[in-house]
């Protein structure tokens, strides 16, 4: 049984390799086929950060296999909800989405140590935008 996605949500960040690849895994695993998932930055960088797969992979979601991906104005387009994370004013803005600000410490060039409490706040604020999809779904 397929169904349609309750949204689809863009997180961007400047080097999609931290924070935006975070966010999107856990959105991905907590919320399935229900919400397409998309994430990309600004000035993407080579590769996934290695702290943030590896904090990831102590929860159980595997990220290792993803790739940063720059922004695009289709991205944006496509996408329901925007969730932008430190990258100011590249990401560009059309009527009729949904645009949300998550201030969240950059996890570049730190340890898996200072990664995971960003890991955990990141997971609390994704479980808390699915609560409100799965809220705005059912009216």
């Amino acid at each position: 049984m397929s169904s349609t996605p309750l949204a689809s949500v863009l997180f961007v960040c400047v080097h999609n390799a931290g924070r935006s690849q975070m966010a999107a895994g856990f959105l991905d695993h907590l919320a399935g086929d229900r919400v397409e998932v998309r994430s990309a930055g600004s000035l993407p960088a080579d590769q996934v950060n290695p702290a943030a797969v590896e904090a990831m992979k102590e929860v159980g979601v595997d990220i290792s296999g993803r790739r940063p991906k720059v922004l695009t104005t289709e991205a944006v387009q496509a996408s329901d909800y925007v969730i932008t994370m430190g990258c100011g004013d590249a990401c560009p803005v059309f009527p009729g989405k949904k645009y949300l600000d998550w201030a969240l410490e950059d996890p570049a060039g730190k340890g898996v140590e200072a990664v995971r409490p960003i890991r955990d706040e990141i997971r609390t604020r994704v479980e808390a935008l699915i609560a409100e999809l799965d809220a705005t779904s059912e009216q």
